[in-house]
């Protein structure tokens, strides 16, 4: 068999364009939703990331702004500059782009943030509602990963799910959506005895650990989705997946790519988490 591929980028470009008609009904009732980045830090990849959600708002229409701070900041200056954004009506959603330089205290920035205006979902009173089952902005790329799902036709009620990895960014945060929508979830990371007899039941299988090309054929059940997290540079500058994509794509029954599948979708679920705090702004 050969697997249904997921385009993450024809997803995305969708989900654009539902939200620029969202936006225009905003504007109409004096709400021009906003996004604020603050890039605290000199990974050359977080520079190409916050460079194409400025691209993506401007597509939408969202207004956002860029605040670059020098490798002399305080912490105390970050969190005048996070307060400063908090107070300011007019942006709905504060990002905090990581990695951030290494004599910062990220969580304590992290938390600075009001949890209404925390568009990565990465607080922990909204990490919290995650968990308990309620309404907050959910950590973007997971989120992706549940729309992917959903615009693919995979069955998930009562379907079991295996997600590999357990960071607070996705492998929590996908874990508990999974659930949300009647999965059994197997949680798995480095210390899982015998991993892949873990993955061949998975009917759902979510890669997320940073190694290229990790999961193996081997480790897929026959007609599985499979959707895969990671990107990862190898030696000669490519760009590949945790999946050993060729190789598995022959055996599952959906597949994401990379680049182009779950990567598109983090930014657009971001310009969504925006929106959708423009909104809670607007009927407060």
């Amino acid at each position: 068999m050969s697997a249904n591929l997921i385009d993450g980028k024809q997803a995305a470009k969708e989900i654009r364009i539902g939200l620029r008609k969202e936006v225009a009904a905003l504007k109409e009732k004096g709400v021009a939703p906003g996004l604020a980045v603050i890039l605290a830090g000199s990974d050359p990849a977080s520079q190409i990331y916050v460079a194409n959600k400025e691209k993506a708002c401007e597509k939408v229409g969202i207004a956002s702004q860029t605040i670059r701070m020098p490798e002399t900041v305080t912490q105390a200056e970050l969190l005048a500059e996070i307060e400063r954004l908090n107070t300011d009506p007019a942006i709905h959603g504060i990002l905090l782009q990581l990695p951030i330089y290494k004599h910062l205290n990220e969580r304590e920035a992290l938390l600075a943030i009001r949890p209404e205006k925390d568009v990565d979902g990465f607080h922990p009173i909204n990490a919290g509602k995650l968990f308990l089952g309620e309404k907050a902005p959910v950590a973007c790329t997971p989120a992706g990963c549940m729309e992917l799902l959903r615009r693919a036709g995979v069955p998930l009620s009562g379907k079991r799910a295996v997600v590999i990895g357990r960071s607070n960014i996705v492998g929590k945060p996908m874990s508990m959506l999974l659930l949300a929508a009647n999965c059994t979830v197997t949680m798995c990371h480095s210390r899982t005895v015998d991993l892949p007899s873990v993955t061949r039941e998975a009917d759902i299988l979510v890669a997320a650990i940073g190694r290229p090309r990790f999961v193996t054929a081997d480790m897929v059940k026959e007609g599985a989705a499979v959707i895969d997290v990671g990107i990862n540079r190898l030696e000669d500058g490519s760009i590949c997946g945790d999946v050993d994509y060729d190789a598995v794509a022959g055996k599952a029954g959906w597949i994401t790519p990379v680049p182009g599948g779950v990567g598109p979708m983090t930014i657009a679920m971001l310009l969504v988490n925006t929106v959708e705090a423009a909104k809670a702004a607007l009927n407060a």
